[in-house]
């Protein structure tokens, strides 16, 4: 197989398996799942607690209409906090609340224990192959997001 099949191939694994994992999980969650694009701005909010909806919608690359949208069905389920900014009274600071920490923080915990059950039924080679890969997807990943229009290190 050519490189760009290889390449190909690799970006289609890799949506696979987090699809598959997504997945798998959804089965545990309590309470309603959340949307991809509602858990990926609770990450954003955790990560960067008081970040404005503005900002919000250029690091994920949505219209802020579309992120309002998000951040209004967030509050309504008592994922996330809004606050006027006290710099700017127009503007909104978004919190992830203790119960969005909670469901994040199993999720994860959920996702790396699912990790570490299937990475121990591989076998030696698998996991050797594996490890050996790792810093070259870690480069992959930092190339994504120096690329990335929202990226603060370029």
């Amino acid at each position: 197989m050519s490189d760009i099949g290889l390449a190909e191939e690799l970006g289609e694994l890799v949506v696979g398996v987090n699809r598959l994992v997504r997945r798998t999980l959804r089965g545990g969650v309590v309470g309603p799942p959340l949307p991809t694009a509602q858990a990926e701005l609770l990450r954003l909010v955790q990560l960067n607690p008081g970040i404005r909806v503005s900002a919000a919608a250029r690091e994920l690359r949505l219209a802020g209409n579309s992120v309002s949208t998000l951040v209004r069905r967030l509050t309504g389920r008592g994922l996330l906090l809004r606050e006027t900014d006290p710099g700017d009274g127009r503007a909104v600071l978004l919190y992830t609340t203790p119960e969005a920490a909670r469901r994040l923080k199993d999720w994860d915990d959920r996702r790396a224990a699912l990790y570490r059950e299937r990475w121990l039924r591989l076998g030696d080679e698998d996991r050797a192959a594996l490890a050996a890969a790792v810093p070259a997807l870690r480069r992959l990943a930092a190339q994504f997001q120096e690329d990335s229009p929202t990226s603060t290190r370029r």
